[in-house]
């Protein structure tokens, strides 16, 4: 019998973290973030990562755990979520993943294998310098005599994956379509439950987010992006949706309101990609909130159909 791991999908503001909570409430479970911002201290309210009194007692893991200066890839989290999953099956409790970062949730639903890597940056100055001296057409046509399969989803004007296409045959001896397809070689010990939030009309998810935005800035969402931005000078994490649009503001470019704006239009944008992103993953059963009067009995049903 596989574990059946929960997983609450969907864009940002459409109410992941309460179905998460009530659903642990009813089913004994503990949830683990699959948030890239909520992952780190100090952008708590850009974030959106829920305090103490919004946890409602329910355990919550991966969240806050890392500085701003730190860095977390793809493969970092999965090993970190897989260790608080196992913890929390070890303690007979149902294990529920809440998040919207596509990636994080596809890697760890997925059970995807990472080969662990170091990387030879004279390697990959040597391939720069490659294809900076070549040109792109040039470096394309190559890599699509030794990896086909990779070469077609690439355009030649993506320099930083082609190049890494070029470093993973020189460092590993096989393609990188070949390193992909033995990534998920091996069986998931997890039984996948996935279950996305939504609107049927998307202005509800927008005047959400819009609404969002402007408690964030009541809450100090501009002292915490002054705060970010002095401490990283403008790079890595400061560049995350809900700081970086602030920026303008401190250096006169734009005024608050602007920047406020500005803000509020990227997080829409987010929102819309990640739709995209999820509604390719044909296991997630979608709950459209302006349509369904009880979303917890919606999902408890969907859950149950799958043991």
């Amino acid at each position: 019998m596989k574990q059946r791991l929960i997983g609450i999908v969907g864009p940002t503001a459409s109410g992941k973290t309460s179905l998460g909570i009530a659903l642990a409430k009813r089913l004994d479970g503990e949830i683990v973030s699959a948030d890239s911002m909520q992952l780190y201290q100090g952008i708590h309210i850009a974030s959106a990562a829920p305090d103490e009194d919004e946890q409602c007692g329910i355990p919550h893991h991966l969240i806050e755990i890392l500085s701003k200066e730190e860095s977390c890839s793809v493969a970092d989290y999965v090993a970190l979520a897989r260790k608080k999953i196992d913890e929390i099956i070890a303690r007979g409790h149902q294990p529920i993943v809440v998040g919207g970062t596509g990636l994080y949730i596809n890697a760890l639903f997925n059970h995807t294998q990472f080969v662990p890597e170091q990387t030879d940056l004279q390697l990959r100055e040597k391939i720069e310098r490659e294809y900076d001296a070549l040109g792109g057409e040039e470096m394309h046509r190559r890599l699509e005599q030794l990896d086909p399969e990779t070469a077609h989803r690439l355009h030649p004007n993506d320099r930083r994956r082609i190049v890494r296409a070029f470093e993973v045959l020189a460092s590993t001896g096989r393609s990188q379509s070949e390193a992909n397809a033995a990534s998920h070689s091996q069986p998931s010990p997890f039984e996948p439950v996935l279950i996305g939030l939504t609107f049927a009309d998307r202005q509800r998810l927008y005047d959400r987010i819009n609404l969002r935005v402007d408690l964030m800035m009541q809450n100090g969402l501009l002292e915490e992006a002054r705060s970010t931005l002095e401490l990283t000078g403008g790079y890595g994490l400061s560049q995350a949706i809900g700081h970086k649009e602030l920026y303008p503001y401190f250096t006169g470019e734009k005024t608050l309101e602007q920047a406020v704006d500005s803000l509020k239009q990227a997080t829409r944008r987010y929102a819309k990609r990640q739709l995209t992103w999820f509604r390719r993953d044909e296991r997630i059963h979608w709950i459209e909130l302006d349509r369904c009067q009880d979303p917890l009995s919606e999902a408890l049903l969907f859950i149950s159909t799958k043991g």
